[in-house]
């Protein structure tokens, strides 16, 4: 019997999962939670703050082993585990801490030093690689292309030298009637030299002069670079570089435009002249393709001539362009062999034959870079030479023979082997020397 002051205790009713109130649910949902992996991991504790033993190093290897792989780890030849093992040692060993310093010092001597300097190829990659993405509208013809090469190359050269280095002496050398011959000037006078001398080429396709009104009658390239000297009241600076750039530029360009036409067909197509007339009319000159080329020698050549002055360093041509001067050189040697037995400066023919048909010739062997073979006729310039009349054989370096055909070797010097009829070598040394002029 109930009382009305009895209280029975209180039971709540079942309810379903999805009804209540809701902080129950959050209850539930937050233990539903922490059954599930946290979405961002905790950091992981490292295995000394948890009391745990360290594990054991994969080598336990004795002193006398480890001494063994000083040498190997040195040169990181050593595999990982070996490595470990070996650093592991010599944090509480000295002697082998010492034997492996003076190790890891003698591994560095065995590194060559590497130059700050860019290869000089790398200019000529990254610029064929530019222009196989994206092929110019107006390329620079090939027999034109080492002259933009050499030019670019100087100019960066002339780019880091300072104010004083432009007045730095600078000896030019070049053979003239088998005797050496030099001339003092500056780096600023050898730069007006090639601006000169430049302005052949630079008339020949009609620009302007850039000697202006004290252009002399001849065009021997001596001549002009004297009279370019004497016109100046001051002796050149580096203001130079500018004139000689742009013109450089502008040679650069027209040739690129008109290398379709007549200008660019070789022997028949325009030419440039290197010397006045003699009594009989004639003189020295070039088709237009090889004067570039020949231009592009004499700025690689006296590139030179202005980094031996100002102790800067200067690589030669890239190969391919180094061939194209060889060549040019290698062509030049019958004419130049036969205006020196004119002259009386060569032996006497031993045999004129017909042109075209096989004559006497000697084998001129270029060996590295850009080197090659050619057969030289001896006797008349115009015959055919071959190995079947080979009576001679010369080998030199590369960038020997082009310091031969500068005047900056003599020609008793060069020739790195000689084989067969010393007459025949000699005037072929001497006329490739002869090749040369200031």
């Amino acid at each position: 019997m109930k009382g009305p002051d009895r209280q029975e205790p209180f039971e709540e009713p079942d309810r379903p999962e999805n009804e209540g109130d809701g902080d129950g649910a959050q209850d539930r949902g937050e233990q539903k939670d922490a059954r599930r992996p946290p979405r961002i991991p905790m950091p992981r504790t490292s295995i000394e703050d948890t009391g745990n033993p360290l594990p054991d190093p994969p080598f336990a290897l004795d002193h006398r082993v480890l001494k063994s792989l000083l040498g190997a780890w040195a040169l990181a030849a050593c595999s990982v585990d070996e490595a470990i093992a070996v650093e592991e040692h010599l944090g509480h060993c000295g002697p082998c801490a010492e034997e492996a310093l003076r190790l890891r010092d003698a591994v560095g001597l065995l590194h060559q030093e590497e130059s700050l300097d860019l290869d000089p190829g790398l200019r000529n990659r990254v610029i064929e690689s530019c222009l196989g993405r994206r092929p110019p509208r107006i390329p620079v013809p090939e027999w034109a292309v080492s002259y933009d090469a050499e030019t670019a190359r100087l100019d960066a050269l002339l780019r880091d030298i300072g104010e004083s280095e432009w007045h730095a002496p600078v000896r030019l050398r070049w053979f003239d009637e088998d005797n050496p011959v030099s001339r003092k000037t500056t780096v600023a006078g050898v730069i007006a030299h090639l601006l000169a001398v430049d302005g052949l080429v630079a008339l020949a396709l009609g620009l302007d002069d850039p000697l202006g009104r004290e252009a002399p009658p001849q065009t021997d390239p001596g001549h002009r670079t004297e009279a370019y000297w004497r016109a100046s009241y001051f002796p050149p600076t580096r203001a130079v570089r500018g004139p000689w750039r742009e013109q450089t530029h502008e040679l650069i360009r027209t040739v690129s435009f008109t290398a379709g036409g007549a200008y660019g067909s070789g022997s028949g197509g325009l030419t440039v002249p290197y010397s006045a007339p003699d009594d009989q009319g004639r003189r020295v000159e070039l088709p237009l393709r090889d004067s570039m080329v020949d231009r592009a020698f004499e700025c690689w050549i006296h590139a030179g001539d202005i980094a031996e002055a100002v102790d800067y360093p200067y690589e030669p041509p890239s190969p391919r362009h180094l061939h194209r001067m060889i060549d040019l050189a290698a062509r030049l040697l019958p004419g130049t062999l036969a205006e020196r037995r004119r002259s009386g400066r060569a032996a006497p023919s031993r045999g004129l034959v017909a042109a075209g048909a096989p004559g006497r010739s000697l084998r001129l062997e270029v060996e590295g870079m850009g080197g090659g073979e050619w057969f030289i006729p001896l006797d008349s310039p115009g015959a055919s030479a071959s190995a079947d009349r080979e009576v001679a054989h010369v080998a030199l370096d590369g960038v020997e023979f082009c310091r031969l055909a500068a005047g900056h070797v003599s020609p008793e010097e060069a020739a790195a082997g000689q084989v067969g009829d010393r007459e025949a070598i000699r005037d072929v040394l001497f006329a490739a020397a002869s090749l040369s002029r200031m």
